[in-house]
């Protein structure tokens, strides 16, 4: 049996090595490209013609949401599950809207990711299971903390998501010095070495 082609689309770098990561153990995948935004996603689906596409929403020129739209009108067969780390009810049902099979938030334990992955490519469709556990996991508590304080969590949590010094010193108002300075502690106190282990951590604890 062939290996199911996916394509993952995600404009932060960070992010897609992580999900490479994450789903490098499963043989049966292949992640056979990478998009960074929605309209690169939507050439490489005509090129590549994936089985699952992992479609981030917040991306350049064109969103998650938009491109999924697109990609389901002319290529009805591609699997999509929107990928998130907004614990937003809403953005469910948008990706129902717009003809997503599925909605994964970026936060489940990295097992999750496989079995979900399959329930989706078995179902073909946004099954009622699949919308029951979603909002289960959109309904949870957040219990895991990290050992870090208030201002080295929110450098942490942007970090994971991808953002840059650059970006994390203009929300945060701090200069980008006192970024890397927040980032190296934050490395130091969990014991890893850079930000893909920082962002794989993040998603297995529920930190985000």
């Amino acid at each position: 049996m062939n290996p199911y082609k996916i394509l993952v689309a995600d404009d932060h770098e960070d992010a897609r090595e992580a999900i490479r990561s994450l789903l490098s153990p499963f043989n049966h995948y292949e992640i056979v490209g990478e998009a960074a935004n929605g309209q690169q996603a939507i050439d490489l689906t005509a090129q590549l013609h994936p089985d699952v596409i992992l479609m981030d929403i917040h991306m350049p020129y064109i969103n998650g949401f938009e491109a999924t739209r697109h990609i389901k009108k002319h290529f009805p067969e591609v699997k999509i599950i929107i990928l998130t780390v907004s614990e937003e009810s809403t953005h469910l049902f948008t990706a129902l809207k717009e003809g997503a099979q599925g909605y994964l938030l970026k936060s489940v334990r990295p097992s999750d990711w496989n079995s979900y992955i399959d329930a989706v490519i078995k179902d073909g469709e946004f099954s009622e299971e699949l919308i029951e556990q979603t909002l289960s996991k959109l309904t949870q508590k957040e219990t895991s903390k990290p050992p870090l304080s208030t201002r080295e969590s929110e450098v942490m949590k942007l970090a994971a998501s991808g953002a840059t010094n650059k970006e994390i010193s203009e929300q945060l108002f701090i200069t980008e010095n006192t970024v890397k300075n927040h980032l190296k502690s934050v490395l130091r106190k969990l014991h890893i070495k850079n930000r893909v282990e920082l962002a794989r951590m993040a998603y297995e604890k529920h930190w985000l």
